[in-house]
């Protein structure tokens, strides 16, 4: 017989590898086909594509118990066995052998705790009906020995199944000790090398012997069935019938059973009497038993009603009683500093005395009895008299410490000292009450209007006197000398050199008054919103500063007004936030209105002094603008807003001034030259752009477009006063604008866009001068090259010379009259160019252009002459270069 792959030691090898590391042992492994087929009609097995598997049966010890485990393992890519599957042998319901194969190689194993049920099982194919026999056989020996029970056998006869075990079980089997350090170890040598080792068999050796006997008796051929059958059943008969036999034997032993069961119904009949009677006095005794533990109950569940009365009625007791230390601090403390903690526990008393007797806190039950009406009633008396004592002595407090602040002139700038305004004591004084105005807004919201509107006209006294003291110093402090207005005035004289004197120190006083009263007017506001209990954002980020600058730029910066928000942690809904924040900017308005006009007053000022430090003001203002983007504070935007339109407001008045001084140069009846605004302005321009900072990019450049389109309307129209000259006029204006400006337009795009538009109207200019000087001298000779041109778009070149007034005749007188004496034509056509011109460093160029149009001009006229009139001779255009060249 060929060896079976059950009894290759190198695959078991590769399993137990396969498995390393889960502690469990193979005892048998064998190579099998996995399938999920069907059998065909023809007996053929049509499969899914078999897929080689390896079957191995494995066992694990864990302490008394074995557990024994079927595993699937399948080939990887480079041939190495991995496990696939595994399996529990006590789950092993059913070993059933498909019918359909012939050769009874196929078969499936079924398990009682698969999930997918639904799903048909496995088909295992293997190579021959041992390799079957050998595997099934092992997997019910397992089965018998360590899990004590047998799975169903479907397919096959389990007698056989033993018969076979019989003849392929090793005959002779020798067991050697080898001792090595560890010890003896068994050693089990199986005949002609069969390693197929069953344990113990299905049946005992007496059942072997029993079923040989039976089989021998009943060994008989096919034709032999019909008497078998006929012999089985008369056994069947005898048996029944010795049945029947020993049941009438047994009589006796049935009737004196029966006696027994009749005694025993009489004792039970006199137990049930008995037992009803029993019933009868337990049933009396239970209801009387009831009946206490009902009244019992009663009186036990009134005692607890009771109890938790009094303990209800000793809290409200509570609730409802004044204590007299909080009643006279309510009705008549006072609210000096000292006392101001006392006054805070009062309030925090107060306040939950009022939640205390409000029906969510308060069961409804105890809210319509007489005794919590008479104590809310008390309570609400108690909160108006506080309210109304608390509101009176800040509004007397606030005015007290302005009124303070103001008496002290030394507090204020004076002559020759610029002081700024310090209000950390007066915020030291007011948080000390801040508490107390949180709690009087939580007791009577309506008593913080008249708190703040004092609050407000009280403060703005202060911050007014304070502005204008510093505004006062500040402009008498500075010096500078006052800047003409009239830039471009032609009165001032083309020679006059406008002053240039330093007045930057103009601008750094308005950058000062911002520094520091912008930082102060929203440290004001914050401090104004948080202290008087105003449910809005935050206006300044704690450490932050509104101008953008970093907190070293800003003295003393205060960081501690925003303390005080962790009083009242209520969050609002946005509706809320906007109807206070409205509020709020109210309030503002009240609080900073009137400042603003000593800002106007420093920027009338400033703009007295030099009006193109506006331009400086602006930048700076936009800055401090960009900066308040993030605030709550409506009105210190409001304020930079108005400062920005009175800036632009200013400097516009100082363009159209300028305008109107440009414009004014028309009413001159004879202009010559170069207007005398033309090279004021690139001063003006480069002094401006001297001035930029920040935002005011803009507002310089709509500067430069009012005065640019002024000064070219301008020069238009005194221009159009004397057309004989207009062209020399222009070409020197235009000239003389972009020779000022080239280094300004390299680097102001503005400017550069005006001056490609000058450039464009001084080549025009020049052009049409050029032509007009040209056609001077030789007017003929160009006029019969027009008429030529003129006809050749009618008539062919040949037929030309016979048109009339243009025969070779006529050509002939017209170079006589034209080019006899030519240099003498040129040189008066330079004088010409140079007669009426005023800025000499214009001529090389104008020249130069003159006699390139020149050349161009009788190049075109060469060229029809040669087309027109090919026998005539004329000078050729390089000796008219040459000629040129030489002059």
């Amino acid at each position: 017989m060929a060896k079976s792959s059950a009894d290759d030691q190198e695959l078991r090898r590769a399993c137990e590898s396969a498995i390393e590391g889960t502690k469990q042992k193979v005892i048998m492994s064998i190579r099998v086909a996995k399938s999920r087929g069907v059998w065909g009609k023809s007996g053929k097995l049509g499969r899914q594509m078999a897929k080689p598997r390896v079957l191995a049966i494995s066992i694990k010890q864990k302490g008394q118990r074995t557990k024994a485990f079927l595993r699937v393992l399948k080939y990887s890519n480079g041939g190495i066995l991995e496990p696939a599957k595994i399996y529990k042998l006590k789950h092993l319901s059913k070993v059933e052998v498909n019918s359909n194969d012939p050769s009874g190689c196929t078969f499936t194993l079924g398990f009682d705790n698969l999930r997918n049920q639904t799903v048909a099982p496995p088909q295992w194919t293997m190579r021959n009906t041992d390799d079957r026999n050998r595997l099934l056989l092992c997997i019910l020996n397992v089965c018998k020995d360590m899990l004590g029970r047998l799975p169903k056998v479907v397919g096959i006869d389990v007698v056989e199944m033993a018969l076979w075990a019989k003849e392929n079980t090793t005959t002779t089997t020798t067991t050697n000790q080898v001792n090595s350090e560890d010890g003896p170890v068994p050693t089990t040598m199986a005949e002609k090398d069969m390693k197929v080792n069953v344990e113990k068999d299905l049946v005992s050796q007496a059942e072997e012997e029993d079923m040989e006997a039976l089989l021998g008796t009943y060994v008989m051929g096919i034709g032999e069935a019909e008497a078998f059958s006929e012999r089985l059943k008369r056994e069947l008969q005898a048996l029944e019938a010795a049945n029947v036999h020993a049941i009438l034997e047994t009589e006796p032993l049935v009737e004196q059973v029966l006696r027994g069961l009749d005694n025993a119904l009489n004792c039970v009949d006199d137990m049930d009497e008995w037992l009803g009677i029993f019933n009868v006095k337990l049933r009396h005794m239970r209801e009387d038993i009831e009946s206490i533990e009902s009244r019992n109950n009663k009186l036990e569940m009134q005692s607890v009603n009771n109890k938790s009365l009094i303990e209800e009625l000793d809290k409200l007791l509570e609730r409802l009683r004044v204590p007299s230390e909080y009643a006279t601090c309510l009705t008549g403390g006072s609210f000096d500093e000292s006392n101001m903690i006392k006054n805070i526990e009062a309030c925090e008393w107060l306040s939950g005395a009022l939640r205390g007797l409000e029906v969510p806190n308060l069961d409804t039950t105890f809210a319509n009895m007489r005794a919590i009406r008479e104590k809310k009633a008390e309570v609400e008396k108690l909160k108006s008299t506080f309210v109304r004592r608390a509101s009176e002595f800040l509004r007397n407090y606030f005015a007290s410490l302005v009124d303070f602040m103001i008496s002290d002139k030394s507090y204020f700038s004076q002559r020759g000292q610029l002081n700024r305004p310090d209000h950390a004591d007066l915020r030291y004084k007011c948080r000390t009450y801040a508490r107390l105005l949180q709690h009087l807004k939580s007791l009577d919201k309506n008593c913080l209007g008249p708190l703040r509107k004092a609050y407000c006209s009280s403060l703005n006294l202060l911050l007014r006197r304070e502005a204008r003291e510093f505004a006062n110093e500040l402009r008498a402090s500075t010096k500078a000398s006052r800047n003409p207005t009239v830039w471009l005035d032609a009165s001032a004289g083309a020679g006059q050199t406008v002053s240039n004197a330093d007045t930057s120190a103009v601008s750094d006083a308005y950058a000062k008054m911002l520094k520091i009263f912008v930082p102060l007017l929203v440290d004001e506001s914050s401090f104004f919103a948080h202290f008087m209990c105003f449910e809005v954002p935050a206006l300044n980020p704690p450490g932050g500063v509104p101008n953008g600058k970093s907190a070293s730029n800003v003295d003393d910066v205060d960081d501690d007004d925003l303390g005080i928000m962790d009083i009242d942690d209520n969050d609002s809904k946005a509706g809320k936030n906007s109807v206070e924040l409205a509020a709020l900017n109210e309030c503002l308005q009240e609080l900073l209105d009137g400042i603003q006009e000593d800002f106007y007053a420093v920027v009338d000022w400033a703009y007295k002094i030099d009006p193109l430090r506006c331009i400086s003001m602006h930048g700076i203002t936009e800055r401090y603008l960009s900066g308040q983007k993030a605030d709550a504070a409506g009105f210190v935007r409001l304020l930079l807003g108005d400062l920005e339109s009175r800036i632009s407001m200013q400097f516009s008045r100082f363009v159209d001034e300028a305008c109107h001084q440009i414009e004014r140069n028309e009413r001159n009846v004879r202009q010559m030259g170069v207007l005398s605004y033309i090279p004021r302005f690139a001063t003006l321009a480069t002094r401006m752009e001297q001035y930029i900072q920040g935002q005011s990019r803009d507002l310089v450049d709509q500067a430069y477009t009012k005065f640019v389109s002024i000064m070219f309307v301008t020069l238009e129209k005194i221009a159009q006063t004397d057309p004989k000259y207009a062209d020399v006029f222009l070409l020197e204006n235009y000239a003389a604008f972009q020779n000022s400006l080239y280094e300004l337009a390299n680097v102001v795009p503005t400017l550069a866009k005006f001056y490609h538009q000058a450039s464009e109207a001084y080549e025009q200019a020049c052009t049409r001068h050029i032509s007009m000087i040209i056609y001077y001298q030789f007017e003929r000779l160009f006029q019969f090259a027009r008429r030529i041109e003129d006809l050749m778009y009618t008539i062919t070149p040949e037929e030309i010379p016979f048109q009339l007034g243009l025969s070779k005749m006529d050509l002939r007188k017209v170079l006589k009259a034209s080019l006899s004496g030519v240099d003498k034509s040129i040189q008066a056509m330079s004088k010409k160019l140079q007669k009426n011109l005023t800025s000499e460093e214009l001529l090389p160029s104008l020249w130069d252009k003159c006699k390139k149009e020149f050349l161009d001009k009788y190049e075109s006229f060469a060229q029809l002459v040669a087309k027109v009139y090919p026998t005539e001779n004329i000078p050729s255009v390089s000796e008219m270069r040459d000629l040129l060249a030489s002059l």
